[in-house]
């Protein structure tokens, strides 16, 4: 089988693509490289069956040509991290739209399966926990810039099943819940390899807000198997899927995991995030999914526990450090 992996070189992606090598398939990947790293795919370079083009989902000419030579589309290329959303607001809504719709528009005209994926923020301030994949979505106001990214892959998902109606399209949607484990940067604004960077150099650990916001975090090995247990499953295409767990924990409760786990001197000290990502900034209380119809369709649940989770991001940092030295 041939894949093509927009955003093959970033955290989830790459993960995906070791993956899918290793059954065997031929994967192209496409990445302009402002989030990922080269390094990301150093375990499968070089690689016959590897292809790579480090170029944008914006060059349409390129993404028709690498759709046409694809069986598969797996579409991760996106602006991610709170960080990113907040001080790129722009490029982060012209890849998530322009972007995704070059992809959409490519596998619609040769009718190439595809698997877009999306994020548990288009829920925005819905207060109904767990997340239903059918619950309305409630986005805040539109002079914040958290809610840009929030309404740019909702209108990603939008568009996505437009092409399935008017074009045939074979679409799933994965709305991904925070997705965590080796090689993911905390540069971003990604909460657990931050807190283990901080633990790991002894510095504060900084919990924004008063650290009672609760979220479930899944491991990247355990999202790559649903990835790749949606694409094979006929009866996904059409639908939206969670892809999370849901083992909630307060990000105060996290850094103290942290804290203990890494052996860290460092002290836990609260923060308000406007002082990091401005004003346009707004945390929810809650990040539950309800991942039954993923269960139902595919039998899958996560196989890791947060522990699990936390201890691979600091052996991770760990080896990092290592091999720096």
């Amino acid at each position: 089988m041939r894949y093509l992996v927009t955003g093959g070189c970033g955290f989830i992606g790459s993960h995906l693509v070791e993956r899918l090598l290793a059954a065997g398939n031929q994967v192209t990947v496409l990445d302009d490289l402002s989030t990922g790293s080269l390094d990301n795919l150093t375990s499968v370079s070089p690689n016959s069956l590897l292809s790579l083009f480090i170029d944008s989902v914006l060059n349409r000419p390129l993404v028709d040509e690498l759709v046409d030579h694809a069986d598969r589309v797996f579409h991760l290329a996106a602006a991610v991290g709170v960080r990113t959303v907040m001080e790129r607001p722009v490029d982060a809504i012209r890849v998530n739209v322009e972007g995704t719709g070059n992809v959409l528009a490519a596998c619609a005209a040769r009718l190439k399966k595809v698997l877009l994926t999306s994020t548990s923020e288009v829920y925005g301030k819905n207060e109904r926990v767990p997340f239903q994949e059918d619950d309305d979505l409630i986005i805040g106001t539109t002079v914040k810039s958290r809610w840009g990214y929030a309404c740019a892959k909702a209108l990603d998902e939008f568009l996505a099943f437009a092409y399935a109606r008017e074009r045939g399209l074979p679409a799933v949607v994965v709305r991904l819940f925070n997705t965590v484990g080796p090689r993911q940067s905390g540069r971003y604004g990604m909460v657990i390899p931050r807190f283990v960077a901080q633990a790991l150099a002894g510095k504060p650990i900084t919990v924004f807000g008063d650290g009672s916001q609760t979220r479930c975090f899944i491991h990247v090995k355990d999202v790559v198997d649903a990835l790749c247990a949606l694409m094979e499953q006929p009866a996904a295409v059409g639908s939206v899927f969670n892809v999370g767990s849901q083992e909630e924990v307060s990000i105060m409760r996290l850094a103290e995991m942290v804290k203990k786990m890494t052996g860290s001197s460092s002290p836990i000290v609260l923060s308000e995030p406007r002082d990091t990502y401005g004003p346009g900034f707004e945390d929810m209380s809650r990040r539950v999914p309800d991942t039954s119809r993923l269960r139902r369709l595919t039998g899958f649940s996560p196989t890791l526990a947060l522990r699990d989770i936390i201890a691979d991001v600091i052996a991770d940092q760990q080896a990092a450090a290592g091999a720096t030295l």
